[in-house]
């Protein structure tokens, strides 16, 4: 058996967001075109620069797991239990039939437990280091949320987790199609989580001038490629994704919702912070991902971009597609789901490809909000406020890292007609 033939598809999702939990509140109120921003009202943000985020709203981990494991959990591990809890609700997986040497889990964290850390250290700043908690390094450490999923529901097969800052969850996503391509698996919960609206994590991007400081209007922070964009808005959650072996999930009557066609996985090797010039990494990684599925750039439809509202990256971006495209960029869709949900870091790739493949499933492609201002740079069809009906049969998901990690993931219908 020719294992890199093995065909993977998406038969599951479940997703925490600032715009809803659960995939059919995150869905609609993405088409819907809803703006998950806000002030912050985690913390006191008066000395702060950016006194706004996409935080989530009315989550309760005690909905997902008990009191006692949540007490031992930082909130980007509750984030990513409660994402993959739902995901295998909506996967239909059977844990009595399935065997669970064959399902592995690869779950990443751009930054880790930032509240367990923030807090950890005022208890030793106040109190010395006998305050410390036993819990606190596995509390904090980043793969411990996969260690937690594994745990969870007893998945005995590949286990661990993936670390590229904005590039974090796609590369899970990545890993876990290659390890089903070559056999090890079956089955791969995969994805990311992130709680970085903390103290540190604000200031700290505040510091390197990333964030915006439109803190008079939140809602309309978060514009991706439009002209006054002024920075990213911070946002938090987590998404899995359930990938699957395309004839086990046939074999037991799983809902397909995308199949994974091929990846592309780049490095800038240009700059710790800044897309190199031209967006030649991002040109490369989409253009891998189109030839790993065997396909051409025009068979593309549409691309979810990593669109963080930045200044640099949103004209980069738009150049690597143009770049890639030729005249086809003109006529494929690009949108940007940072515009609702904010920048979720490490959690991004995960949660933006379940819109890709929503969008797929249903031929309907969630608007680019707060467009209101064309920039002669970034010169695309970015579905600017509403949502837009187009059939939809390949599309690609991009993420970006600091660093220069590039990851694009092309998603496909199934069957594609």
């Amino acid at each position: 058996m020719n294992n890199h033939r093995r065909r993977v598809v998406v038969t599951g999702m479940g997703a925490v967001t600032p715009i809803g939990i659960g995939i059919e509140e995150y869905w609609n109120n993405a088409v819907a075109g809803m703006s998950g921003g806000g002030n912050i009202t985690c913390f006191d943000t008066a000395q702060y620069d950016t006194k706004i985020a996409c935080e989530v709203k009315n989550f309760n981990p005690l909905n997902f797991m008990d009191r006692k494991a949540s007490n031992r959990m930082d909130l980007f591990t509750q984030y990513a239990m409660a994402a993959a809890e739902m995901a295998f609700k909506h996967s239909g997986l059977s844990l009595e039939i399935e065997n669970r040497e064959r399902i592995g889990v690869i779950f990443g964290s751009g930054i880790g437990g930032m509240w367990t850390w923030h807090k950890q250290m005022h208890e030793m700043y106040t109190g010395g280091p006998g305050r410390i908690s036993p819990f606190f390094v596995p509390m904090m450490i980043a793969d411990i949320a996969a260690g937690q999923i594994s745990m969870r529901f007893g998945f005995k097969g590949p286990n661990y987790a993936t670390t590229s800052a904005c590039a974090t969850s796609s590369h899970a996503i990545a890993d876990a199609f290659m390890l089903i391509q070559r056999g090890d698996a079956e089955v791969m919960f995969c994805g990311g989580s992130e709680a970085a609206i903390t103290p540190m994590g604000v200031g700290g991007f505040n510091a390197m001038k990333a964030m915006s400081t439109r803190n008079d209007e939140p809602q309309k922070a978060s514009r991706p490629f439009d002209a006054q964009r002024d920075g990213f808005v911070m946002g938090e959650g987590g998404g899995v994704l359930v990938l699957e072996e395309l004839t086990h999930a046939l074999d037991r009557g799983a809902t397909i919702y995308a199949e994974v066609g091929g990846i592309g996985l780049t490095a800038d090797a240009h700059h710790i912070t800044a897309p190199a010039p031209g967006g030649e990494g991002a040109v490369r990684s989409m253009r891998i991902c189109i030839q790993d599925a065997g396909l051409k750039p025009e068979d593309v439809d549409y691309i979810n971009a990593h669109g963080t509202s930045t200044p640099y990256n949103d004209k980069s971006e738009s150049e690597a597609i143009r770049t890639l495209f030729g005249e086809h960029a003109y006529m494929l869709h690009v949108t940007s789901t940072k515009s609702m949900i904010g920048h979720l870091l490490g959690a991004a790739g995960a949660v933006e490809a379940i819109i890709t493949s929503l969008s797929i499933q249903n031929d309907l492609l969630t608007p680019t909000i707060n467009y209101e201002n064309p920039d002669p740079e970034c010169d695309l069809n970015y579905v600017p406020n509403q949502a837009m009906k187009k059939t939809v049969n390949v599309a690609i998901s991009n993420t970006f890292g600091f660093g220069g990690h590039n990851a694009s993931i092309l998603l496909k219908k199934y069957p594609l007609n």
